[in-house]
């Protein structure tokens, strides 16, 4: 899976793969969207606003990377003048992950992502997600079904996944423990019209 170590560019935005050493920038990102990221995100370690809790989930990353089992982007905006050849210093502006890659009968993943409080309403995860989904359907890794679950209330996410041709296909009560109780999630799941098994691997 060391494809999926590569960056990713998108007319507006570069995707970076998860290092050791974005954890000072991954730690900024936090602690300037702590209020807006509390409600969807289950309770936090004590640690969370460290340097080293960072670096500990970056090279947990990179070890799950290595075992195939999981990838993030991190996502930069691109300068407007378009002369930008890499992702550059521009702060991070948010997150997309998949994790659980399971191989054999499944060949699926699960998906969760966070952006910017600021960048809302721009259209950028919808960028990003599209493009990361094209590299997890497409022959490099060539998944079947990737998954995302959000808390019925989450609307703006559920909007986001429906554009993207996300299906809801159940609830899952009480799924996850969010914000001082347990919260239902709406399943979500979009499928690989491409996919030609049987699955292997």
């Amino acid at each position: 899976m060391s494809f999926l170590g590569a960056t990713l560019s998108t007319p507006r935005l570069w995707l970076e793969p998860s290092s050791a050493v974005l954890a000072a920038e991954a730690l900024d990102f936090l602690r300037r969207n702590d209020a807006h990221l509390a409600p969807w995100d289950p309770p936090r370690p004590d640690d969370l606003y460290t340097l080293e809790r960072q670096q500990r989930w970056l090279l947990d990353d990179i070890a799950a990377l290595s075992a195939g089992s999981g990838c993030r982007w991190w996502l930069r905006a691109r300068r407007t003048d378009g002369d930008d050849a890499s992702p550059g210093t521009a702060p991070l502006i948010g997150h997309l992950r998949f994790s659980q890659i399971a191989r054999g009968p499944f060949q699926s993943a699960m998906l969760g992502y966070a952006v910017d409080h600021q960048a809302q309403g721009q259209g950028l995860m919808h960028e990003a997600l599209a493009a990361a989904i094209a590299v997890m359907f497409g022959p490099a890794v060539h998944l079947h079904r990737i998954q995302a679950n959000v808390r019925p209330d989450n609307t703006r996410s559920l909007r986001l996944l429906q554009r993207l041709g996300f299906e809801r296909e159940g609830l899952a009560r009480d799924y996850l423990y969010i914000d001082g109780a347990w919260r239902d999630h709406a399943m979500t799941a979009l499928r690989n019209p491409a996919f030609d098994g049987p699955p292997i691997g």
